[in-house]
This record gives structure tokens, sequence and C-alpha cells, in this order.
């Protein structure tokens, strides 16, 4: 049986070897399946949402002499992007007895089948073809070619034309100093201050640091090694460094790895510029100090303490930042996340249209009003002459059209659109991250905290989501325990109808917690009975 495959590129963030990648995966399904492959149609760096392909309008053409009966393409969207063009040019290709297969994605020939691939054609139109997908399969095929996959240039070497790595003559020589030096016993800090006052710089032209001192002694592109994530071809790149030499540095490093560490890692204080003094209204800022006994103790305290001018205590890092790290887990219940992502996701809707979108679709709708009156003008008249005029007023008014709508596609390019799943899934990673990673801490504090304020007997917390504050103070706490101690029913201490949880074992500070998210959701309006 007899096929033709058509490949196509767009000139967006993919390259020739994207067209070798799909190649490669249709000939293999063409053996899978015995077909003999009679013909490439190729259109580089060409959008998939226009007409003017002329490999494709020439298999179209070429289509009407029955020598193929399958177009076989990567995936659906290679054929065309546009729903509408797509059913357009395969009912052509049907009347003359060819169809179009995707050797990716498995469909039928039945109803389901059809269903199936009216879905696929609508989402490649939406969401531009998967992007991503298509770049990291074309950086894979370059790594298997020891060629540069755009991201990992390297200092001391260049790239020529055909995207090899070339020693750099002008930059290999910082390395091997580099090298050097670290073997004969010069410190990282050292080489570095070196370097920068001979005003040397790194491969983005900036001064050198100790990361990036340590990445060049440990990067096995200098012996003729290419990588590329877990890819590694000996002998793939030139070499700029001996083994030796190299095998000399990695022993250092090692041993210098295990030495004691000549400073302490510089700790994170997540609170900075969201913390304030509630007395003074001071930020407050972290700071560390050693005990008798060389344990370090790390404080947040007021500038105005430290000024003498207010007498605010200094407060432990680890518990404040534990109190809101907890205080911003407790937001994220279900009910949260459901009611967040629905809004968020209608603000992005609403603030889609900027000025010049919004300035584009208006010349849209004038030039579309502007041809539909042409069009009733040529009906109603009968002058020739008039007719010809409106005729080329009309091609000029949808040549027009077409360079407006690709302003507006490019535009619309522009500005990112989360969809409501996509802000849940977002929010439910939050929900399940892990208290003790820095990360996901400092995204917890970006995310909700807007400011604190902190006094010697309460917190005050001001959410992003609104500036009404929420408070919890000892007072509370103690009011709290003292009618539990009795028994009393505490429903309604502060709001009506709202029920307030036993403590259930839990201590003071992780019942503080848990009552703070309680409080927070009175405030906002999101936690009515239960």
């Amino acid at each position: 049986m007899n096929v033709v495959i058509y490949a196509r590129y767009s000139s967006h963030n993919q390259q020739e070897t994207s067209i070798e990648g799909q190649l490669k995966v249709c000939h293999e399904f063409c053996e899978r399946n015995n077909y003999t492959v009679i013909h490439e149609y190729i259109d580089r760096a060409i959008s998939g949402r226009t007409d003017n392909r002329p490999d494709f309008l020439q298999m179209i053409q070429d289509s009407a002499n029955r020598n193929f009966e399958f177009v076989i393409v990567y995936q659906l969207d290679r054929f065309s992007r546009n729903r509408y063009d797509s059913a357009h040019y395969k009912n052509r290709l049907k009347k003359n007895g060819v169809r179009v297969l995707s050797a990716r994605e498995n469909i039928n020939e039945d109803a389901s089948g059809i269903l199936m691939e009216s879905v696929l054609e609508g989402m490649a139109e939406y969401y531009s073809a998967e992007l991503s997908q298509k770049v990291k399969r074309g950086m894979e095929i370059n790594a298997s070619k020891c060629l540069c996959t755009g991201g990992n240039r390297t200092l001391g070497f260049y790239i020529d034309k055909d995207k090899k790595f070339q020693i750099d003559p002008n930059t290999s020589p910082i390395i091997k100093l580099i090298f050097e030096m670290y073997a004969d016993g010069k410190s990282i800090v050292e080489i570095t201050d070196y370097l920068n006052a001979q005003g040397y710089k790194t491969i983005q032209n900036k001064p050198f640091g100790k990361n990036s001192i340590r990445n060049i002694l440990g990067n096995k592109r200098y012996i003729g090694t290419y990588t590329y994530k877990d890819t590694e071809i000996a002998g793939g790149i030139p070499r700029i460094i001996s083994d030796e030499l190299f095998n000399k540095v990695q022993e250092v490093l090692k041993k210098n790895k295990k030495a004691p560490a000549r400073a302490r890692a510089k700790e994170e204080y997540l609170l900075t510029t969201k913390l304030f003094c509630g007395y003074c209204k001071e930020m407050m800022t972290g700071f560390s100090g050693t005990g008798k006994l060389g344990k370090v103790y790390r404080y947040y305290e007021c500038k105005g303490t430290k000024k003498h001018t207010c007498k605010k205590k200094r407060v432990k890092k680890e518990y404040i930042e534990n109190v809101v790290i907890e205080v911003c887990r407790g937001l994220l219940t279900k009910e949260n996340i459901n009611r967040i992502s629905k809004e968020i996701s209608k603000l992005f809707e609403n603030n889609q249209d900027t000025f010049n979108l919004k300035r584009l679709k208006k010349q849209l709708s004038e030039n579309e009003r502007k041809h539909r009156n042409l069009i009733n003008a040529v009906s109603e008249c009968d002058i020739e002459s008039l007719r010809k005029t409106f005729y080329s007023e009309i091609l000029e008014l949808e040549s027009q059209k077409e360079k407006i709508e690709e302003e507006i596609r490019e535009e619309e390019k522009l500005h990112i659109v989360l969809t409501e799943p996509e802000i849940k899934f977002f929010l439910t990673s939050l929900k399940n991250g892990s208290a003790d990673d820095i990360k996901y801490r400092k995204v917890l504090i970006t995310t909700f905290i807007n400011a604190i304020y902190l006094y010697d007997d309460k917190i005050t917390l001001i959410f992003n989501s609104g500036d009404k504050p929420v408070t919890i103070n000892n007072i509370l706490l103690s009011e709290i325990e003292a009618n539990e101690s009795n028994n009393t029913d505490i429903e309604g201490l502060f709001i009506d109808n709202v029920a307030l949880p036993k403590r259930n074992g839990l201590s003071k500070d992780r019942f503080c917690f848990f009552y703070i998210k309680r409080i927070k959701l009175i405030a906002e309006g999101l936690e009515g009975d239960r």
C-alpha cells in the first residue's frame, strides 16, 4: 500500500531537527504497518494556521493522481491547527480516495474514532500544539548528535554554524588557568578574586562567583565528554583539559567537600519585608547569635529595638515562621481551593483584553462591517464599473483582515491565561507539599501573606486576599482553655453560630494555628455553619 508522509514545523522554538524527529516516527509507523512511502512533503518554518504551505498544497493536488492511499503525519496538528481548514482539506483528500493517519495517535475508523479525531483537532487549535513536547524532541535529537541544544553554552567553547562545539581560543585559556590554580592548591575564593581582578567574565558576561567556579571544575565537557541531562558521550566534543589534570581536580574537590565548612551556610529569613513590629510598625529583620556552648540561635528583631526607640521583644525565627506556614496551609481547604480557582480564572478571562488587543479587535470589527456593506452593495449594483471597484475594495479588506487577525494572534501569545484546572492543580500541590521544604515554605508565604504585625502577646496577619486583619492573642487562648476545662459551651465566643473545635490533645501552639485558620475563613466569608 502506497503512502506519503507530511511533516511541518513552525518557526517558534522549533528547528530543522523537529522535521527529522517527525519523519523518524512516521517511517517507523509505516514499517510496522507494511506501508510503502513513495514521497515526503515537508514545510519548514511555516505555521499550521495558514494555507500558505507549498508542499502541503502540492500534496493535496497530487492526491488527484491517486498514487497513494494515506497521508501519514506525526500527529494531527501537523496536518492543520485549524479545524475548519482540516475538515476542508480532508474532504478533498477523501474525494480522491486518500485518508489522513496519525503515527502517534491511535484512532479507530468507527464513530468513536471520528469523535476522538475531532476532539484532538480542537485541542491542537486551542493549545497551539504542545510546543514543549516538540522542543524536547528536537533537543533530544540534537543531543544524540552532540550538537548544541540552545541553552547549554559553555565557557571555553563556541558554537559553529552547524551547531557543533568548537574550542574558543579567547576563553579556553581561562578554563585551563582555573583548573591549574585549583590543582596547585588555590581556594575557590582566591581563584574568583583573581579572575575578577583581571576582568574576566563568565559565559553570561558576569563576574565570576564561587558557584560558577565549582560548575567549571566539575564539568566533563572540558575533557571532551558531551553532556545533556543524563546523556554522556565520551569524545563527543573537543577537549580543553587533560584527563590527568581533571582527575586531580576531582580528588581535591572531594577532599575539600569532606573538610569542615569554612563558613556557615547563609540562613534564609522567609518573613523579611513582610514582618513588622506591632508597636512602632518598623520592619523586623533576621539576625543570629551564638550561645556559650556554640549553638546558633536565630531571631527576628524590630529595627526600632535596635535603635533603642522601641521595646518589642525579639522572636525566635523558627517559631514565628512555623506559625505563619501553618496558617497558610490551613487556608487550603477543598472549598477554598475551588473558590479561589474559579475567581482567579475569571480574573484572567476578564483581563485578557489589553489596550492594544482591544484596538485590534475594534479594527477587525470595523473591517468586517465594511466587508458586509460592500458585499451588499455588489449584490444591489447593476453598474459594472462600480462592481469592479467594489470587488477591488473587498479584496483589499480581506487582505487587511488577514493581517489584523495575525496581529491579534501574536498579541494573545504575549498574555498568559491560567485555567481553573491549572490553578486548582497548583493550589492542591501547595496543600500536599512538605512543610520542611524551604522552596515550598517560600511559595506559601508569597502566595498568601501580605503583612504580619507582631506584638509580644498577639499577632495580626493581613492576607493577599484582602485587607481584613486576622488577630490571635494570649487572652483568647487562655479563655478557650478555661472554657474547655470547665466543659463550657464556647460556641459563639466571637462569631455567632460557629462551633470552635476542641483541642483534642493538641498543644497550645497547634491549637492556635487551627483557630487562626477558622477566624480567617469566617472573616472572608468562606465558612458558615458546619
